[in-house]
């Protein structure tokens, strides 16, 4: 009996989700909750589990293909008589009784366990695969007149193996992975392929690396090839605006254009908070929780919101009414790879300093691995943005949907000060909050800015009282 499975609904108002790679391929005998792909929603990287035990007849998209909610994405030969009632999906009635049970198949990222580490690929007939993990991101510029020297690649029935972090690297590189699979052979490609053919290729074309000197004694921009290596040619490079990208993008023209946005700053003395941190990073057992500025402006931010309970509020517009919550789900804006996203560490007022250490640390891993359910990136109450990492003093950000306030950590730089009627060496940050004025007047604001301020001077003081 054949059935079809159709992309399920993923939670969080999602509408369409990208086939990122498909872990099995027809004629594949799978088993119940097997994962079948890995697809890329606009929140995060989910794995589908097999709604069914059977034979997959045909993948119904290919990797990289956008594919909306209820589009046909696999069909099934099962075993059973035709006319037989056809299984539901995974978000059908049988899968929730069977989810009840523990055997029904879950969507990784929505509600379920996480797996550690990432699925293995099957092998294919006539070979085993493996798959590599990813690392570090390196840029360099692209020799499109050297690539033109390499005989192209046999036609295939699929694009090359590859893991996604290795696709996205190789185009930052200007790498086609089919020429590389061409001279490889039937296999998985990994980074260091994508680095070895990079550089047969910077050999031919004479190219240079970012950072290495050329003829003139300067080193080349990332990404511009040098003229005089024949390849300085003028190009464009056309990314479309999917997933991460698409949301962060509807999402901030919505809010810019919804909620009137005010920003104040404030430079702060921080030497103290500075002299904290120092002091519990020299006492802390090896395998503490990392504590640093940002931990001790969430703790402050969570000790300011009891008192200025306005900047923890959203705006019911249909309701008429200004929703005080009483209760922190803070907010922590983290770069990624696939672009900006604000997961969210709930009740964070309840958490001491070496917790909150910890919740911030493993949001960051999490949201880095491109594993953060959705679930964790709704329902913020405040939200911090720290762009002192990037050695930037002050910003205006921008609020994220329902949201009165976000705050902006700035670099803290040590340089002259007024300290005890004389001038010292101080470290000294730039805050800078933006907020809805709708909700917040700017007395409001300034007073919440001011009791931030307060506690990173005098750490200690606050601390014991939180």
């Amino acid at each position: 009996m054949k059935q079809e499975f159709r992309l399920p609904d993923l939670g969080e108002g999602l509408t369409e989700a990208e086939i990122v790679q498909w872990l099995v391929a027809e004629g594949d005998t799978v088993t119940l909750n097997q994962t079948l792909a890995e697809v890329e929603t606009a929140k995060a990287i989910v794995e589908l589990p097999s709604p069914h035990a059977g034979v997959i007849s045909s993948l119904h998209a290919a990797a990289g293909e956008v594919v909306p909610v209820g589009s046909p994405l696999v069909a099934f030969e099962l075993e059973g008589e035709e006319g037989a009632a056809p299984a539901r999906d995974a978000h059908g009635a049988a899968q929730a009784e069977a989810a009840e049970e523990g055997t029904g198949p879950n969507l990784v990222g929505y509600g379920a366990a996480a797996r550690t580490g990432r699925p293995q690929r099957r092998a294919r007939r006539g070979g085993a695969t493996t798959v590599a993990a990813p690392d570090a991101e390196v840029r360099v510029a692209a020799p499109h007149d050297a690539i033109a020297e390499t005989p192209a690649p046999p036609h295939r029935g699929e694009r090359p193996r590859s893991t996604p972090p290795v696709r996205a690297y190789a185009k930052r590189l200007g790498v086609d992975l089919a020429l590389v699979a061409a001279e490889l052979g039937d296999r998985v490609i990994v980074r260091s392929d994508v680095e070895a053919y990079r550089e047969r290729l910077s050999e031919r074309a004479g190219d240079r690396v970012e950072g290495v000197p050329t003829a003139t004694g300067f080193p080349t921009a990332t990404g511009f090839p040098t003229r005089e290596g024949g390849v300085g040619e003028r190009r464009t490079t056309r990314i479309p605006i999917r997933g991460v990208r698409k949301h962060t993008a509807e999402a901030m023209v919505q809010s810019a254009f919804t909620a009137p946005h005010v920003t104040t700053f404030h430079t702060v003395d921080v030497t103290a908070t500075s002299e904290l941190i120092a002091s519990l990073r020299a006492t802390a057992p090896a395998d503490a929780p990392r504590i640093g500025v940002l931990t001790v402006v969430a703790k402050a931010v969570c000790l300011a919101l009891a008192q200025h309970p306005g900047l923890n509020a959203r705006w019911d517009g249909a309701a008429g009414e200004i929703v005080q919550q009483h209760f922190v789900d803070l907010g922590i804006a983290a770069a990624t790879d696939r672009g900006l996203i604000v997961p969210v560490i709930r009740d964070a007022e309840r958490l001491p300093l070496g917790e909150l250490a910890e919740a911030i640390a493993a949001l960051t891993r999490t949201a880095r691995s491109g594993k953060t359910p959705p679930a964790d990136l709704a329902g913020g109450t405040f939200s911090l943005t720290n762009i002192g990492v990037f050695g930037i003093d002050a910003g205006t950000p921008i609020l994220p949907p329902g949201q009165t306030g976000i705050l902006a950590l700035g670099a803290v730089r040590r340089q002259p000060w007024e300290y005890r009627a004389t001038i010292a060496l101080r470290d000294v940050m730039t805050l800078s909050l933006s907020f809805d004025h709708r909700i917040v007047d700017g007395a409001e604001g300034a007073q919440f800015l001011k009791t931030v301020a307060d506690v990173l001077q005098d750490p200690g003081r606050a601390m014991l009282l939180a």
